[in-house]
Formats: C-alpha cells, structure tokens, sequence
C-alpha cells in the first residue's frame, strides 16, 4: 500500500471522528435530554401533570426526529443517483458540511429563559440532515479504499475512530461544560470560560463546538481524500440520469432479492438502534430520573464499548463476512432493549431493589442500566461497521452512491416511523417505559429478514444490464 493510499484511508477515518460528535453529543446524550428538560419544564410550567409533561417531551423529541428522517428518506436515493451521474462526491460532502456545522451551532439558542421552538427544532434538523448526508457520500467511498477482504477490518476501524472521537468530544463537554442542576459539571467547575450556567451555556455550547470540532478535524478529509478518477466528471443532464438510474435500480429490486431482503432488514434493525441512542438518555432522565450529566457518564461507558468493539467486529467482519457479525449484533441489541424497558427505579426484571446507593451512590437499577448501555454501545459499534460493508457486497459496483443512498433510505425509512411509533405509543400509554417497546419488535423483524440475505450478494451477471 502506497503512502498516498495510506492517507486516503485515514482522511477518510477522519470524517467519522470528526462527524460524529452530533450523534454523541447533540442527538443522544447531551443536547437531546437537555432539549426534554426544557420542554418538560415550559409544559409543567404550563399545569401539565410532571409525568405526563415527561411523556409529552419525549413525543416532542419523537417528532423531531420523525420530521428529520422523512426529509432525508425522500432526498438521498435521489441526491446519491445524480452524485453518481457526475461522477463526483466530494462537492455534495462540502455543501452537506456546511449544513452540519449551522445547525449544530445553531442549538446555542436552546436557551432555557425563553426561545423558539421551531427555530431550534429547524437548526437541529438542518444539522442532522447535513451529517447524514454527508454521510451517504463518504460511505460510498469505501469501495475505493481496499480490496473486497480489507474493506470490512477499514469499515471497522473507521467506524472505531469515530466512536473515539466521540468519547474524547463527550469527556470533554462533561468535564468542562455540560453543567447540572447545581450549575456545575462532572468533576465541579464552573462551565469553561465564564459561561453562564443559570442560562445553562455551558450545555448549550455544546453544540457550538461540535462544529468547531467538524471544522478542524474535516481539514485532513479535505487535503488527503479525493473522488476515483475511475469515472469521468459530467455537468449535462446529471439530473435527468441519476433519476432514470434510480428507476432502473427500483424496478430491478425484484430481480435482485437479496439486496432487497438486506435493505429491508437493515431498515428495520438500524433504525431500532438509532431509536434506542437517541432516546436513551430521554428515557433516563424520565425514567430514572437522571441528570444531564449522568446521561454523558453513561455514554463514555456505552461509547468506549461501541469503539472497542467496532475495531474487534471489523476483524471478525474481514473473517467470516458481515452477516455472522450482524446477526449476533441484532440478538445482543434484542436482550438489551427488553432489559431496558425491564428496569424501574425500584425493580429490575420485576424483582424489587433498594432505593439506595450500592456503588458510587448509583442504586441497583443505575448500574443495571449502564450495563445495558454498554451492550447497546457494543452491539451498535459492530453492526452499523458491518453494515456498511454489508451494503458494499449487496449493491451494484458501477452505482455506489446511488446504493447508499437507498441504503439511506432504508434506514430512514422507520427512522421516521420509529420515533414516530413511539412518540405515537407514549402519548397513548402516557408511559415512557411502554412507550419504547416498539423498538423489541423492529429488532425481531429486522432480524426474520435478514436470513434470506446471500452473505456475498447477488451475482455479477444480475447488475450486467442497465448499469
């Protein structure tokens, strides 16, 4: 492997570390169950009742997340076909890149005095929109980045990065700006530089520097990675042709049941992940009752175990292939969401625990769930890895982008119809706890539809025509 090649892959790794601060900072364990405190807080302030407010806030991030995943679902088949037509990619990860960074910092205005909810609903959105599309882009790039053996232990280890980056941007945000309700962070300071934590600008800037963080660590992507040369660019009726592409691989979809199986599969099972990350530390905070701060803690845990086991699952990937790998990674994620939703403050799979402090003042069903999170985070490092070299065995070779971005679709597919099930369930139960169940189910489907998938994908005679 030449030097040049060596930095292709590691500019490559840098967008996972770089980007994924929005999944582990914003979406997850800091901005999310922030942004259900205060709309907690305006609805009892409001005369609504504490538990249903609780409830109510979680529909709110629910519908969030559901407006989000129903825009990306209609947009990236179509953007990734007219990204394959010109041949080009790198233009789409500088536009989708400014997106992320608006909308990230754009999160500031969550100010707990008094703000706008759509304005900070809409930047949160136009931010999500941008990682993930930006997402679709540097994903179809994998292809190009090893031969067909490599590019499961290359998906791991760029996957592994980006947890890392993640922890090392959460450690950070914990130690020295998220702050509690004592107006202090994890370790007892002041939020860094004189923010002011009555108007919680600690946690709120945040998002702030997750774009900061972007910013500077995309600029090895930007020198390193270029588009293949493989294909000519083209500027003339790119549209036009991505659009008739996208027709002919729809309409092929019967033809070529094993990617249709896997996208059916992967929409179900990953989108049940992304329901379990972003709302488990609403759930906390609901359930259990936890702070912002003790969400981060629980996601060093569940993040240092999705790192180590990214890196680990993209050996076992280059080994035996991505489907052993996703199967185990589902019936792990399946026995973790039953024992999420199994753990109260006072019992833990109905058996009766002390409301006490057993461990560094966390009672039983603290540690419970922590546990569960650290199988959420392991589970979901490796399967989201193996899913993406999954995709690449799956797609046709001459239509990448235009591949992730039905891949996209599939996992946005119920990424709306996830929070939107349980924003539905949980405004009809008035119960958190039963308001996630619907994740249990997805999983199941998720992992039905997955036995008929060929581990190695169609054969090379099914993508001949109409490429």
């Amino acid at each position: 492997m030449t030097t040049s090649a060596k930095k292709r892959i590691w500019g490559w790794f840098m967008f996972d570390w770089a980007s994924q601060p929005y999944n582990t900072l914003l979406l997850t364990f800091i901005f999310g169950p922030y942004f259900a405190e205060l709309v907690t807080a305006q609805y009892v302030a409001d005369g609504m009742e504490v538990d249903l407010a609780k409830a109510s806030a979680q529909s709110m991030w629910g519908w969030v997340l559901t407006i989000s995943g129903l825009l990306i679902a209609l947009s990236a088949p179509v953007l990734g076909a007219v990204a394959d037509s010109t041949g080009r990619k790198l233009p789409y990860i500088w536009v989708f890149s400014v997106l992320y960074v608006i909308g990230a910092a754009g999160t500031w205005h969550a100010d707990p005095q008094g703000f706008s909810l759509p304005l900070v609903m809409g930047l949160f959105i136009v931010g999500l929109i941008g990682m993930e599309f930006a997402t679709i882009f540097t994903n179809a790039m994998l292809p190009d980045l090893g031969t067909r053996e490599e590019i499961g232990r290359i998906s791991g280890s760029g996957w592994a990065m980006g947890y890392w980056g993640g922890l090392l941007a959460l450690v950070f945000a914990l130690l020295f700006l998220a702050e509690n309700s004592e107006g202090r962070t994890l370790i007892g300071l002041s939020p860094l530089g004189g923010l002011d934590s009555e108007q919680r600008e600690g946690t709120r800037f945040v998002g702030v520097f997750s774009a900061i963080w972007f910013i500077l660590f995309m600029v090895p992507f930007y020198i390193w990675v270029r588009d293949s040369k493989d294909r000519p660019a083209r500027t003339k009726g790119v549209i036009a042709a991505g659009l008739r592409n996208l027709g002919r691989t729809i309409k092929r979809l019967p033809k070529s049941p094993s990617l249709a199986n896997y996208l059916a599969s992967s929409m179900l099972y990953r989108d049940a992940l992304n329901g379990m990350y972003t709302f488990g530390g609403v759930y906390a905070v609901g359930v259990l009752g936890w702070s912002v701060v003790d969400v981060g803690v629980f996601g060093i845990l569940a993040v240092i175990g999705g790192a180590i086991a990214a890196y680990l699952g993209g050996r076992a990937d280059s080994r035996f292939g991505p489907k052993p790998v996703i199967l185990v990674s589902i019936i792990a994620l399946i026995i973790a969401a039953i024992s999420i939703v199994m753990i109260t403050p006072t019992s833990i799979f109905g058996f009766a625990v002390l409301d006490e402090g057993v461990v560094a003042g966390r009672t039983a069903s603290d540690i419970a769930f922590y546990l569960a999170g650290i199988l959420v985070g392991a589970a979901g490092g490796t399967i989201q890895s193996a899913s993406r070299t999954m995709m690449v065995r799956q797609a046709n070779p001459n239509r990448m982008t235009e591949a992730f971005g039905l891949y996209a679709l599939a996992g946005k597919a119920t990424s709306f119809l996830a929070p939107g099930l349980i924003a539905l369930v949980t405004t009809l139960s008035g119960s958190q706890r039963i308001g996630v169940t619907p994740l249990i189910g997805l999983f199941l489907l998720g992992l039905v539809l997955l036995l008929w998938v060929k581990p190695d994908g169609e054969d090379a005679s099914v993508w001949e025509s109409g490429t």
